[in-house]
């Protein structure tokens, strides 16, 4: 593991740590010199990720944490105590279409995503104030900003946005920042399903992404550790899109109204 400094002495907190681009997210945090406390619904997959961490010569330890038990939050801060980051990227997403999608699953979208995230932040953020500040980021989705399917999730990363902007302008003065990364579409395990009864489906959404392919969670790592170092020391309530471009207009849709060479 390359230990590069960059937060070196840094108490991190990530949440959903234990697969995918939590994982990488600690990883990488570790990788230059944080201190990363690994938590997860699933307390074996957090301690999996932190003996990897240990194994490569980072620092780590590892907890469980649903973030929907605010108990299990407050246990976590008495047991660790404050971090000087937070990265709130514990979520779940249900793949019910919208005509019957069950309550119980729209709640739990909502109560994983978005009161997961205001729990872990009620409970962290007072302290963190009164530590002297620290940084907080909140992983979103590009899903906030258009209807890419999940309606559950998608409705809940929306109000993660305004979440994230109300406590960016509340806990300013105390040093605190708070901002929000969005991905689209990462290639993580959670597709690995979908990939096994269509192998080729992540290879066809490349053409919708200017870039002309999908993110990784070292792009998202990548992003929040931007977010939550000195060099973002004067951005606080922003939302960073991490899109490959597909916000930025769709070069299909140009190429069927125009022509495939109207672009280049």
């Amino acid at each position: 593991m390359k230990r590069m400094g960059r937060f070196a002495g840094a108490d991190v907190l990530v949440t959903g740590a234990g697969s995918g681009i939590g994982r990488q997210i600690a990883l990488d945090f570790a990788a230059e010199g944080a201190r990363v406390l690994v938590t997860d619904a699933d307390g074996a997959s957090a301690a999996r990720v932190a003996a990897e961490i240990a194994a490569e010569g980072g620092t780590a330890v590892s907890d469980r944490l649903d973030v929907t038990d605010q108990e299990q939050a407050g246990a976590v801060l008495a047991a660790h105590g404050c971090p000087r980051i937070v990265v709130n990227n514990a979520g779940v997403a249900s793949d019910t279409p919208f005509p019957r999608l069950p309550r119980a699953e729209w709640d739990r979208d909502i109560e994983v995503v978005l009161t997961g995230t205001f729990l872990v932040c009620q409970t962290f953020l007072p302290a963190m104030a009164a530590n002297g500040g620290g940084a907080v980021v909140n992983v979103g989705s590009i899903n906030a900003s258009g209807f890419f399917g999940n309606d559950a999730y998608s409705a809940a990363k929306a109000g993660l946005e305004s979440l994230t902007r109300s406590l960016a302008v509340r806990y300013g003065r105390a040093g605190v920042r708070v901002n929000l990364v969005a991905p689209a579409t990462i290639a993580t395990p959670i597709w690995q399903e979908r990939i096994d009864r269509d192998p080729t489906l992540l290879e066809r959404l490349t053409k919708w992404y200017p870039l002309g392919r999908v993110g990784t969670p070292e792009d998202v790592a990548a992003a929040v550790m931007f977010l939550a170092g000195p060099e973002a020391g004067w951005i606080t309530g922003t939302v960073l899109r991490l899109d490959g471009g597909l916000m930025a207009g769709d070069a299909a849709l140009v190429d069927e109204i125009l022509s495939r060479d109207y672009l280049m």
